[in-house]
């Protein structure tokens, strides 16, 4: 036998081979992707899915996008990375198209959500520090809130089923509701050096700030001298309509963190602040081997021009108020499954009843079964976060496919 005949490329792997050979740290459907194309997507049996999870909100110009491909494809023939101890043209100009199209000054560039975050949250501390000193230290979070999975970052997260196991936790973080005005005032004093909120709650249940809340927080943070970190990772990047989410509320944060869709897929995050608090992070204070590499940065710089035209976000506009609409009409037609539809643009939640708590996976699976790909935002929620390229014709198909999936599950049950 040669080599070729025991090459691992060629050798047939299985739904099984996840329970053999990787950590069980997820429990992934049954079926195996292999072939994508905008919302489409084919498993290893050959059978089509419609996609509407975009990869938990990733894949915002769908899968294989031919300007992303083309993108990519060009940078892999030229530089794919350096060290530190030198910077490269794309992540220059990067840098410059994320400054200008926002309100930030800087760009810290890393791989994923979570290291943006443990970067807004690490800057906040050493400027709060340097500025007023080591008694400000207290950062303010939500319940129910999801900021990555780094020590740090998911004891940022008020959510405690995922730091059960890993304490003693990182101290000096409190956790306020969401929405909760009142709750915001009794926690935010001097000693707080960040608040960090996502504008839209993502993993919590698709929950929107409301307006006057996250204004509080901006004004709470002024009064106080705290930072305001806003995490966009999954909001930003056109999926509401605007490039970022705060546009929409016309509040400004001190910090901005994204991910997901900036590199459509290719892991690249962003951490983006004002030049006052840049300067703060001197040399050697923080860094990454891969962020802001050549590869990345060239993908992300493609999918930023793509998304960020007017008639590109106008559309995203248009589509989510079709997908609302449609969602409403769901509910409306499905009263002892569903009660509400909420988010916003292209992200939105279907809340179940009462009668259906603990079951939004059920309907994932039925839905899958027939075809679509759709997320759950815990146990009572599902999550739809289709391709920002979602054309009426899909969002129909998926209403289509919903129906059916609902009529399965009503009918056995």
């Amino acid at each position: 036998m040669n080599a070729k005949d025991t090459t691992v490329t060629t050798r047939p792997v299985t739904r099984q081979t996840f329970d053999e050979v990787l950590v069980p740290t997820y429990a992934p459907a049954a079926m195996v992707p292999v072939r994508g194309a905008g919302l489409d997507l084919w498993d290893q049996a050959g059978k089509h899915y419609l996609d509407f999870t975009s990869g938990i909100a990733v894949a915002a110009l769908g899968h294989c996008n031919p300007i992303i491909v083309e993108a990519l494809t060009r940078q892999a023939n030229t530089l794919w990375h350096l060290g530190n101890g030198y910077t490269n043209e794309p992540v220059l100009r990067l840098g410059l198209a994320l400054t200008e199209a926002t309100f930030a000054d800087r760009a810290f560039f890393c791989n994923s959500g979570a290291e943006a975050n443990e970067a807004a949250l690490k800057l906040a501390r050493k400027y709060a520090h340097t500025k007023f000193g080591a008694h400000k230290s207290r950062i303010i979070s939500c319940y129910q809130s999801f900021h990555g999975r780094t020590l740090f970052t998911v004891s940022v997260g008020g959510q405690s089923k995922y730091t059960e196991g890993f304490e003693p936790l990182p101290p000096s973080i409190d956790h306020i509701t969401y929405n909760d005005i009142e709750s915001a005032r009794a926690a935010i004093g001097d000693d707080v050096c960040a608040v960090i909120v996502e504008p839209l709650q993502g993993e919590g249940g698709v929950v929107p700030g409301d307006k006057a809340f996250l204004q509080e927080l901006r004004d709470l943070c002024n009064k106080t001298g705290a930072l305001l970190i806003f995490d966009e990772v999954q909001s930003g990047m056109g999926r509401t309509g605007d490039l970022f989410h705060y546009m929409s509320y016309g509040i400004t944060p001190d910090i901005l963190t994204s991910a997901k869709a900036l590199g459509n897929g290719f892991p690249i995050a962003a951490m983006l602040t004002t030049h006052e608090l840049a300067a703060t992070l001197s040399v050697g204070s923080h860094g990454t081997t891969y962020g802001g590499n050549p590869l990345a940065t060239t993908v992300a710089l493609a999918v930023l021009e793509t998304i960020n035209q007017p008639a590109f976000l106008a559309r995203v506009k248009e589509a989510g108020n079709k997908l609302r609409s449609t969602m409403e009409k769901l509910v409306a037609d499905y009263p002892q499954v569903f009660t509400q539809v909420r988010g916003a643009g292209l992200l939105l939640g279907i809340v179940v009843t009462d009668a259906w708590k603990g079951r939004s996976k059920d309907i994932q699976k039925a839905a899958e079964a027939n075809g679509m790909m759709v997320l759950i935002a815990g146990m009572d929620v599902v999550r739809l976060a289709p391709a920002l390229i979602v054309s009426d014709e899909q969002i129909a198909e998926a209403d289509r496919i919903l129906r059916l999936s609902l009529d399965g599950l009503l009918k056995a049950a």
